[in-house]
């Protein structure tokens, strides 16, 4: 069964605690999401907190995968450059599927979400706060850039989505003491 994959869905009670949880079980089953484990709720709810203000700002977007009962499988975040010289990119933050649907090809639908939504923000304009004025004002999104943990093969999947490599940096990533992981950069040009 699909996913039913939603641009901005309403910020509610129901979303909050499935990205929490979701944001937990990825954590804890050794996803590559800005923890390491264990995890809580409760040690992921400021980051949360984070990137629903960066949201009520403008900053940012959601992408919500929702299973046919409503709950919360997978999201990405969208996030815009405010530096006038890179407004023609966007990036794509914490990129989680529950780990029970792995190998079901939900991360690619995620990512073809993704996509979909930025090329329909470059139909649609940007994003404004008030009817008139963009939030971050912005020229035509050209891509979309990512950066994944190497040393967990995330790299080979992005590249069969149409991702390339543009970038490492070495042991960027410290997990703890005496280990490390390449922080890898990826792009996606939407031409």
């Amino acid at each position: 069964m699909a996913l039913d994959f939603v641009l901005d869905p309403p910020v509610d009670r129901q979303l909050r605690d499935g990205v929490l949880a979701l944001w937990t079980d990825v954590t804890n089953a050794g996803g590559a999401v800005g923890f390491v484990p264990p995890v809580t709720p409760e040690d992921v709810r400021p980051q949360w907190v984070e990137h629903l203000a960066a949201m009520s700002e403008g900053r940012m977007r959601l992408v919500a995968g929702f299973e046919a009962d409503g709950s919360v499988a997978a999201t990405a975040f969208i996030t815009f450059n405010a530096h006038r010289l890179m407004s023609h990119w966007v990036w794509l933050y914490t990129v989680m599927v529950h780990p029970r649907h792995h190998g079901k090809g939900y991360g690619r639908a995620l990512l073809a979400a993704c996509e979909d939504a930025v090329r329909d923000l470059n139909r649609t304009g940007p994003a404004t706060a008030d009817g008139d004025a963009p939030v971050y004002g912005r020229d035509r999104i050209e891509a979309i850039r990512l950066t994944c943990r190497g040393g967990l093969g995330l790299e080979r999947f992005y590249a069969s989505c149409g991702y390339k490599e543009v970038g490492r940096v070495p042991d960027a990533i410290r997990l703890g003491d005496g280990e490390y992981r390449d922080d890898v950069v990826m792009l996606l040009p939407l031409n």
